[in-house]
């Protein structure tokens, strides 16, 4: 296939950074180039592999994207139209993502089942297993960093639209779960990889991996903030708003604390295969003062960036340099990396543990790294922190009216509530208990939330108020 014409790359860099997924909202595109073209299918329609290189300050991102073309373009793509392209052969006409088109998702499922190689992909089918094809995938309506399919209810196809190098760890540790025997996970199907051109060094670059659907699945996050929103709207009790206790939240419609033990229960179990799948590591004093290096590091740069962080800072600091000054050796091993509501899912078999990709907006190697599996439950408890406040975030949500200025104590009264009952499951199925470690943890969850405020702050600056009013109470 020749070079592409650079009027198709004209076109994919006026429409790249308008998408969700794309990672550089925060400045300009200097320089967009096609890595790689391979042409999966013919015809009309026709279905191309591109791999996007994003260069901006000085550095150079790769995305994947899904190309279809048609001649003619049906009424139900046009609102995902990328433009007209004219380019010989195989791509003239209207180019669109094709992602939403099910006539040419379902390739992917024949390629995985046969696990064939066209170019420079390798379509994967994991041991043991078979895949059923003949299915048409589409997009969920999640906003996420990636674009998720969904076959039928069969399976589940995750596309990792920016790409890193090497296997993804949500693969990589899918599949040593996996082999764990893991209860806490969906089973893998398969997975497409770029291998390394002949002279390249290097892993395959994951480029999607097939699960198992969870048919009956809940996502955590939604069942968070129905339980929010039916404590919300229960009759306000005689008295000053000091009067809520944390007793009161159970008795609302909903209530979710049973469910956020039973969550960190299944935490602890599936932190349990990860240390008996890549192993436990006790580190000296000094690895601790490194990642307290770093926090303030971070910290130093999302307070020059983001100038409503800046009250915080001071009480921040103080909590990262206490942990740093009773630092000891502590057991790291593989973790989540980036836990929270919307990572899992309850089903009628109980809780399930998704996307363990790592932070977005980390390298490659820092999502890899070992860490204290209290970070996880940090993680979780910011998350608990984030739904309970969300709903006041966003304009009152429809809540009815705040007259005697309880929303806010009851906001912080279903997250106590909730906290408090995942850290109970979670020490009780054998995790470290939270509450033994709250210096630990509480540094933890600063640094999540500092990080929160720059993804808000680059990625959905409307959402940048959750993360900052529940950080007047953290750092206090």
């Amino acid at each position: 296939m020749p070079p592409p014409d650079p009027s198709l790359v004209r076109l994919l860099s006026d429409w790249l950074p308008r998408q969700r997924w794309f990672g550089g909202k925060d400045g300009p595109i200097d320089d967009l180039s096609i890595g790689t073209a391979t042409e999966l299918r013919t015809g009309d329609p026709a279905l191309h592999h591109l791999v996007l290189d994003v260069r901006q300050n000085g550095t150079v991102d790769h995305y994947q994207l899904l190309l279809g073309v048609r001649r003619a373009l049906p009424e139900r793509l046009r609102p995902i139209e990328i433009g007209r392209a004219d380019v010989e052969p195989g791509l003239t006409g209207h180019v669109y993502d094709a992602v939403h088109d099910p006539d040419l998702t379902a390739i992917l499922l024949d390629l995985m089942a046969d696990e064939t190689a066209v170019g420079p992909l390798q379509f994967r089918r994991a041991p043991g297993t078979g895949i059923r094809t003949g299915l048409e995938g589409l997009p969920t309506s999640a906003e996420q960093s990636n674009t998720s399919l969904i076959f039928d209810d069969a399976y589940i196809c995750k596309l990792f639209r920016r790409l890193s190098p090497g296997v993804n760890p949500d693969l990589e540790v899918n599949l040593a779960l996996s082999r764990q025997g893991c209860e806490h996970i969906p089973a893998v199907h398969g997975w497409i990889e770029l291998v390394p051109g002949t002279g390249d060094s290097g892993e395959p670059v994951t480029l999607a991996m097939l699960s198992e659907f969870l048919r009956t699945g809940t996502d955590g996050w939604q069942l968070a903030l129905t339980s929010v929103r039916d404590w919300f709207a229960q009759p306000s009790p005689p008295g000053p708003a000091a009067e809520f206790t944390t007793g009161d939240a159970g008795d609302a419609g909903g209530d979710f604390a049973a469910e956020a033990e039973r969550l960190g229960a299944a935490t602890a179990q599936v932190h349990r295969d990860l240390a008996a799948a890549f192993g436990v590591t006790q580190t000296p004093p000094e690895v601790l003062r490194d990642i307290v290096y770093g926090m303030n590091e971070q910290l130093d740069q999302v307070t020059a960036a983001v100038p409503e962080l800046r009250p915080h800072a001071h009480a921040i600091r103080e909590a990262f340099d206490r942990v740093a000054a009773d630092a000891a050796p502590l057991p790291f091993q593989r973790i989540h990396g980036d836990y929270h509501l919307g990572q899992v899912m309850r089903t009628d078999a109980g809780w399930f543990l998704l996307d363990f990709e790592g932070e977005p907006a980390r390298d490659p190697a820092a999502r890899r790294a070992l860490g204290h599996p209290l970070r996880d439950v940090a993680g979780m408890l910011r998350s608990f922190e984030y739904a309970a406040r969300f709903l006041l975030a966003r304009d009152g949500g429809g809540l009815p009216a705040d007259t005697a200025g309880t929303l806010e104590q009851r906001a912080q009264t279903w997250a106590e509530r909730n906290r408090t009952a995942f850290c109970e499951g979670y020490a009780a199925a054998g995790g470290p208990d939270p509450a033994a470690h709250a210096a630990l943890v509480r540094a933890f969850e600063l640094d999540k939330a500092v990080y929160e405020v720059r993804y808000e702050a680059r990625n959905r600056p409307a959402w940048l108020p959750v993360p900052l009013r529940s950080l007047a109470r953290l750092a206090g």
